[in-house]
């Protein structure tokens, strides 16, 4: 397994492989993800929570699945984003036992620069890339992001 020690991210002087490859550039999105987060005073699980609801409003439990919090945890979540302004919740119209959540105006325009920055850092890292070595690396995250969704978390793969 690779070592952040190294600047480059990848140790030895062969082209690296496919694991320590994809763990690297995940430490890179994720420091992209928590500048980004910083410019803001917001976390990265916070910047997950904007992204989520900039299209939609879901409801705690949904919420908890995709961002991989438990219940106590989604509620301390929603209520700091909801103290900061930026979320609301709202009785579901479906089940009186359930809140639906959605971003407020502040919340929508945070989450677009958050976007907005991010979109930034990742374009400056790729946009050396050709053309069609940045769609075909889109096409192959889009691709595994895909295959993950289908099959359940990682950590249930053997």
């Amino acid at each position: 397994m690779t070592l952040e020690s190294d600047p480059s991210g990848l140790a030895g002087d062969g082209p690296p492989n496919t694991v320590d490859a994809l763990v690297q550039l995940s430490f890179l999105i994720h420091r992209i993800v928590s500048a980004a987060g910083a410019e803001h005073d917001l976390s990265v699980i916070q910047i997950r929570l904007l992204g989520i609801l900039r299209d939609r409003q879901a409801g705690m439990v949904e919420l908890g699945r995709h961002l991989g919090l438990d219940k106590s945890s989604m509620t301390g979540l929603v209520g700091r984003a909801e103290k900061r302004g930026l979320v609301e919740r709202t009785p579901s119209p479906y089940d009186g036992r359930a809140v639906l959540v959605t971003l407020t105006p502040d919340g929508r325009r945070l989450a677009g620069r958050c976007a907005d920055g991010i979109g930034r850092r990742v374009n400056a890292l790729t946009d050396e890339l050709p053309a069609e070595g940045r769609a075909r690396l889109t096409e192959l995250a889009a691709s595994l992001l895909a295959r993950a969704g289908r099959s359940g978390p990682p950590e249930q793969a053997r």
